[in-house]
């Protein structure tokens, strides 16, 4: 069996991630079913053989929707709950500079950078009692400097500096010290590494001078903080002491080979026939350029050679100009699963407004409560704004349900920049209210479409 990574997350079935989805992201549920199922997948596929196990390649999935209705955050949602390396990427900034734009394999060296980032975070956190008692240690010796005892009183000299040192402890751990100042060695983080101009765009060249010249790109350097900025940073060094650098890249390959998900964004921006117009060669440039990251090869990083061939790869598109037939064959069928998402109705707006954990109605009371103000929505004013959502996204661009943000913005402008002096003050927003504060940029469609 391979090893796993998502250990705790074994007994999630395909319906208790669709239910995890659901609490973040309304409606679209085709959408949702087939991520959950490319998820388990992964599971399934880690209690096989090795042999076979390498056989069984993820059926990546072709997401088709108009913009704002979830395609996004589906993917981001699918990555946090799986805590896999998680990477999002325009297909279109693949043809900003010149017929191929930014080099292709970028994106997979990006999504190592994440991994590295995410196993280093998680081995600190692992370690994290030794490394705050050894950086414990080391700010007593800043408080208290260690000083030779004198010959002729050796034995009280050193139990004189275990009581300081000990009264000096406790003063750290009751946190009375922490704006205090204190100078600490800090590792300088300038950049030792180039970049050069390649064919393919701006490209870093993985040559880290600091290991290759230590003593001259590797020099400490004292600044002085407070005590309590100090510890975080003592922390942080002695964790990086404890682990093992080597195991951490290692580690962070083998979990973007088996557990990343890179989502391929406006992927219907490439989408287009070769023809006698230059921008179409790109496009179709562009996709070949794709097509054998999708299939899966070796890509070269700096902490080593990364294979794609197990990576997840969501793409997706509004395909309004364009439509999926328009990819090139070998890259539609490197999409075997496609899922359409459906426009937002007036109804989804209104659970959108209300149901999530992350809802912008709770997101606003919760602001403004910072203020001291409690804000509240009567059930009337919700359905007035999702009413007017869909009456300016039906006579302007249609943004879905990022119409939403922008509405709330505008409807909440005077109490946010009064709120400060409002400490105590209850608003009820109810239809009425509504009414007043957006009436402008309803009745105004010139304006309506300035405002998003």
């Amino acid at each position: 069996m391979l090893d796993s990574t998502l250990s705790d997350l074994d007994d999630l079935t395909p319906r208790q991630i669709v239910a995890e989805l659901d609490k973040y992201i309304v409606g679209q549920h085709p959408a949702k079913r087939a991520v959950a199922i490319a998820l388990r997948n992964r599971w399934r596929r880690r209690q096989l053989d090795p042999e076979l196990a390498e056989e069984v390649l993820p059926k990546n999935i072709l997401m088709i929707g108009p913009t704002g209705v979830g395609k996004t955050e589906i993917a981001r949602r699918l990555a946090r709950l799986a805590r896999a390396p998680f990477s999002k990427v325009e297909a279109s900034k693949f043809t900003e500079v010149g017929y191929v734009g930014r080099d292709v394999e970028s994106m997979v060296r990006d999504l190592v950078e994440i991994a590295v980032g995410m196993v280093r975070q998680e081995r600190r956190a692992a370690v994290r009692e030794t490394a705050e008692k050894h950086a414990e240690d080391r700010l007593l010796e800043l408080l208290v400097p260690v000083q030779p005892p004198r010959v002729d009183a050796e034995s009280d000299g050193v139990d004189e500096l275990a009581a300081t040192r000990e009264k000096f402890r406790k003063k750290l751990c009751s946190g009375s010290l922490d704006d205090k100042e204190v100078e600490v060695e800090v590792e300088d983080s300038g950049s030792s590494r180039f970049e050069m101009f390649t064919p393919q765009g701006v490209e870093e060249v993985g040559i880290n001078l600091k290991e290759m010249l230590p003593g001259m790109f590797s020099r400490p350097q004292k600044r002085k903080m407070s005590l309590a900025d100090a510890r975080e940073i003592l922390i942080e060094q002695e964790s990086d002491k404890l682990n093992d650098e080597h195991k951490i890249t290692q580690d962070a390959r083998r979990r973007v080979e088996q557990d990343g998900i890179l989502f391929l964004d406006e992927i219907d921006k490439v989408a287009g026939r070769e023809s006698s117009h230059g921008p179409d060669i790109s496009r179709e440039g562009v996709q070949r350029d794709l097509l054998p990251i999708v299939e899966g090869c070796t890509v070269a990083t700096k902490y080593g050679p990364v294979k794609t061939d197990h990576i997840l790869f969501l793409a997706a598109g509004a395909f309004h100009v364009s439509k999926p037939a328009d990819l090139i064959p070998e890259l539609q069928g490197r999409f075997p699963i496609r899922v359409e998402l459906s426009a937002l109705t007036e109804e989804d707006l209104v659970r959108i407004l209300t149901e999530p954990d992350n809802a912008l109605t709770k997101q606003y009371a919760a602001l403004l409560g910072a203020e001291g103000m409690r804000v509240s929505f009567t059930e009337d004013a919700v359905a007035e704004i999702a009413r007017l959502a869909v009456e300016v996204n039906s006579h302007s661009e249609n943004i879905g349900a990022r119409r939403l943000a922008t509405m709330l913005e505008k409807l909440l402008e005077e109490v946010s920049f009064e709120a400060p002096d409002m400490n105590g003050v209850k608003v009820e927003v109810d239809r009425e209210y509504v009414r007043r504060a957006l009436h402008d940029i309803v009745e105004n469609r010139d304006l309506s479409r300035y405002v998003l």
